[in-house]
């Protein structure tokens, strides 16, 4: 059974977009994964398919109205009802590898794009929408995050990538930011592969990397080293980043 996703857009023609090449373009052409796109505007019930009003007490810009975004939902359901909704907006809670794991295992998704200022309230009240965002920032509409989203979903379906590993072995899937990686020529413009990775001894090799994805989690990401209980370890080559800072 395919992992199938309907998105709720303005903007139909936007999909699969990127997702039509790559990975998962393939993927899609096989089958492991479909996509129906769903015209908002469809369901507007005035002769000028009006989607959006003032917003309620004044202000700046347009909303997506209730009754024609309920409407919407309410079809989608019907075509998924047990796959979870999800509202893109800047307020949701931020998504997660996680989340993204729980979506995988499920039969599919829906994603609800919004525009202009964003939806009536009321929706969220009458329909089990989830609200998430892709992160602190503010885009023209959901259909980018939506995107975003369905490509973190795709990479993980079974049979998509080529090794097994690929999907384990990188940031936030244990918690913590992706250990460097390097590759071929050893040297370049002076800077070699650090030794360690050229030993072939595999328990210093992982020993290094856990230290260098905490290193780097803690350096960069303090909320995601925080989250992750901030236990520090020692790095195989015996040197804390606080000792080398310390030194220069």
């Amino acid at each position: 059974m395919s992992f199938a996703a309907t998105v709720l857009t303005l903007y139909p023609e936007m999909f699969p977009g990127p997702l039509g090449h790559s990975l998962a373009g393939r993927a899609l052409e096989d089958g492991r994964w479909t996509i129906d796109t769903v015209q908002i505007r469809d369901f507007a019930s005035d002769r000028h398919r009006t989607v959006d009003d003032t917003p309620a007490g004044g202000g700046a810009g347009m909303v997506l109205k209730a009754d024609v975004l309920g409407a919407a939902i309410d079809h989608a359901m019907q075509r998924q009802p047990d796959a979870p909704v999800l509202a893109m907006t800047p307020r949701g809670q931020p998504i997660t590898q996680k989340r993204i794991r729980s979506l995988v295992q499920g039969p599919g998704v829906t994603l609800l794009c919004g525009r202009f200022e964003g939806f009536d309230e009321r929706i969220f009240e009458a329909r089990p929408v989830e609200e998430v965002s892709l992160a602190d920032i503010v885009l023209s509409g959901g259909e980018m995050a939506a995107l975003s989203i369905l490509d973190a979903c795709i990479r993980l379906l079974p049979g998509v990538m080529g090794a097994a590993s690929s999907g384990v072995e990188e940031s936030f899937e244990e918690g913590l930011l992706e250990h460097p990686q390097y590759t071929r020529p050893v040297e370049w413009e002076g800077r070699t592969i650090p030794e360690v990775l050229r030993s072939g001894d595999h328990a210093k090799i992982a020993g290094w990397r856990k230290a260098m994805s905490e290193d780097h989690t803690r350096l960069r990401r303090p909320d995601l080293w925080e989250r992750h209980g901030g236990v520090r370890a020692r790095p195989a080559s015996g040197v804390r980043h606080e000792d080398k800072e310390a030194d220069q």
